[in-house]
């Protein structure tokens, strides 16, 4: 377990984690209690994906944080809506092969220190594989930033999930991610 300003990360058991993981991302991307209790069932089914590895954040033994990933395969429900857009930009390869971040959140009181950093890179180094790719709101945020720091770039942007009026964008990055304080003209180039 790594220690971070008074927040202790590891791994954690994602089902039994998965209703405060919920109530932690529902105040950091603002879901209403409708749609924790969908994402809660979605959550319940990727702990049981092969190879899902999961990490909490807890500050005094309160869940603060977490992320979660898994290899992916072009059959998951994500992959049939991302395929069309990152084939159409050349990027259709970045299906096979990859890990990927599912879901990262952290409470807005302990963002800025370091936590999501943290989580993200734990994640994609214990996933052994050599590419990630996630999705985020395709804006500029502090996510955002955050992954193109540690070098993601975008290969495809204005992708609209079922659901949802939210335009996400498609990044991906080689592993083992960029340090966290690298800006993102330093090292960027072509992800193929």
């Amino acid at each position: 377990m790594d220690q971070l300003t008074g927040v202790t990360i590891g791994p954690i058991d994602l089902a039994a984690w998965a209703p405060q993981a919920l109530e932690v991302q529902a105040v950091a991307f603002g879901l209403t209690p409708e749609e924790v209790a969908v994402r809660l069932h979605i959550v319940g089914r990727h702990a049981l994906q092969p190879g899902v590895i999961a990490l909490g954040a807890t500050s005094g033994g309160r869940l603060v944080g977490f992320g979660y990933g898994m290899p992916n395969h072009r059959e998951h429900w994500w992959s049939t809506v991302i395929e069309p857009h990152l084939t159409a930009r050349g990027y259709g390869d970045w299906l096979d092969g990859v890990f990927a971040v599912t879901e990262l959140h952290v409470l807005p009181e302990f963002q800025g220190q370091g936590v999501g950093s943290r989580i993200i890179r734990t994640l994609c180094e214990r996933s052994g594989l050599d590419r990630s790719i996630l999705s985020a709101i395709d804006a500029e945020t502090p996510a955002r930033r955050l992954y193109r720091a540690l070098g993601y770039q975008d290969l495809a942007r204005a992708v609209r999930f079922p659901a949802t009026d939210r335009l996400y964008a498609v990044m991906g990055a080689r592993l083992p991610l960029r340090g966290a304080a690298v800006r993102d003209s330093q090292g960027a180039g072509e992800l193929q």
